[in-house]
């Protein structure tokens, strides 16, 4: 990125990382799969558009307290993990839209008309949001039989999606050996929130992956457990796209 104060290394620190790589299995399941091919430093697709940081970007105007944007964690990102500007300075806002209609638009327009499509052809349309966490973050959540979990499932508490998805999910992820929390520290961001109507027929479970499991964090590179990482979690997705289709079949019935 242009003007960016970090090394490419530290820009990549709140990255997704190989989550695409780690669910590549899904297709095979016969699930779409939407990538997201730029980085979160850039647009971070997981808030809302009108999220725009006047600290960043220059002739917005402030508005109420948002504790995303406060943070600098807004549509546009000011910072990185542990704080880190991206960039000294402000940008434009002709910048700032330049990136919305770019990247942020054309992913969320391409979601919808998938979600839209699989439940007209369905009866109902689901909704996995994938992402990873830094293995620190998880200082705060709660203990899963006496250690950190691996994977936290967030469904806004009950919100964006039916009970019964969430439940066997936790199942499925824990019969594979995964410790498995629900909705602390992450609960689900804009994406789950936004897309989970489950009386509109449509649910979003968010799903975070502990990096630790497979890569480095300091160089953002697969480790050794990477591949043990990536079966585990084809199993899961198969699992998962099982009881999918299952509940696809009763809602077009």
């Amino acid at each position: 990125m242009a003007g960016a104060l970090l090394d490419p290394v530290a820009l990549r620190s709140s990255e997704d990382a190989f989550v695409d790589r780690l669910f590549e299995a899904a297709p095979r399941a016969g699930a779409p799969m939407l990538v997201a091919r730029f980085p979160r430093a850039y647009v971070d697709l997981n808030r809302k558009e009108d999220e725009l940081d006047p600290a960043l970007i220059a002739g917005v105007e402030r508005v109420a307290t948002n504790p995303r944007i406060a943070a600098g964690l807004g549509v546009i990102p000011r910072v990185v993990g542990e704080g880190r500007a991206i960039q000294a300075g402000k940008i434009s806002m002709e910048e700032a839209q330049l990136r919305l209609r770019q990247a942020y638009r054309p992913f969320h327009k391409m979601l919808e008309q998938i979600l839209l499509q699989q439940r007209r052809r369905f009866g109902s349309a689901i909704l996995f949001d994938c992402h990873s966490m830094p293995h620190d973050a998880l200082s705060a959540a709660p203990l899963v039989h006496g250690r950190r979990p691996d994977v936290i499932l967030g469904d806004r508490f009950g919100a964006s999606c039916g009970h019964w998805l969430i439940d066997a999910a936790m199942g499925i992820f824990t019969a594979e050996g995964f410790a498995v929390a629900r909705n602390a520290p992450f609960a689900g961001g804009f994406i789950t929130q936004h897309y989970g109507k489950p009386v509109s027929g449509i649910h979003a479970l968010q799903i975070e992956i502990d990096r630790k499991l497979y890569m480095d964090e300091r160089t953002i590179l697969p480790h050794s457990g990477f591949r043990e990482a990536s079966e585990r979690l084809a199993r899961v997705v198969v699992a998962l796209a099982q009881v999918c289709d299952q509940a696809q079949s009763l809602a077009a019935e």
